[in-house]
């Protein structure tokens, strides 16, 4: 139960919804809702797991993947302030196992709600039914889009348009190989050989957990580029 006037005024500005929610609908979720604490590197759900509750996220950040029998990785999406995982929410609706892993990637702060809420809220108030079929409709443009990177595109090419989508304002991208290759759904030795590729042409430099771009419209050619 979230009784907090402050804690209440912070859901409120990072979910939208709930400012145009009816008192009834506030007062119901504020009952229903628990705030939670999850460490860095805390492992939130496992593949076939129940999905018991949803999770509004408040801090922090979530990494959802799924894993290969072999170990390789690939991100299907991140979940940050003001979100929601759809993958959970399907899962709540269907009565299915959770069909991926998600973990915290930062110390996070979130609020729970307990699945038989989030199903019954579905068809008693707009507002939450908006909620969540917003997040259907982001989540399945992102996880396409990832499906559509690995069918259609060579690794060089996504490697690229990864480090111009994570660079900061400096072209400084804070990483390890073994990440970008979890990120991409690829393996750590590939993404070494590309970079290093990047690198011998000048358009990158390489440093110890992080790189910066050196040619940013040699990389925006190259992520653009018709495979």
């Amino acid at each position: 139960m979230i009784t907090n006037s402050d804690q209440q005024t912070r859901l409120i500005q990072n979910f939208p919804f709930l400012a145009n929610a009816s008192n009834e609908f506030q007062r119901i979720f504020f009952d229903a809702a628990t705030q939670v604490h999850i460490p860095e590197g805390h492992t939130i759900a496992d593949e076939g797991s129940e999905c018991a509750q949803l999770a509004l996220v408040l801090s922090g950040q979530v990494r959802v993947f799924k894993l290969a029998p072999k170990g390789r990785e690939i991100t299907l999406y991140r979940i940050d302030k003001g979100d929601s995982c759809i993958l959970t929410a399907s899962c709540l609706m269907s009565d299915t196992p959770f069909p991926a892993i998600a973990m915290a990637e930062t110390e996070l702060d979130a609020i729970v709600i307990p699945a038989q809420y989030a199903r019954t809220w579905m068809t008693q108030y707009k507002s939450w039914g908006s909620f969540v079929f917003g997040l259907v409709s982001k989540r399945l443009a992102e996880v396409i889009t990832v499906l559509e990177s690995v069918t259609f595109h060579r690794m060089d090419v996504r490697i690229a348009a990864y480090l111009l989508a994570k660079a900061d304002s400096d072209g400084t991208l804070k990483t390890t190989h073994h990440e970008i290759a979890a990120d991409l759904g690829t393996s750590r030795e590939v993404v070494s050989r590309t970079l290093k590729e990047f690198d011998k042409h000048g358009w990158i430099s390489m440093g110890r957990g992080e790189l910066t771009i050196r040619d940013t419209d040699r990389l925006k050619i190259l992520a653009t580029s018709e495979d």
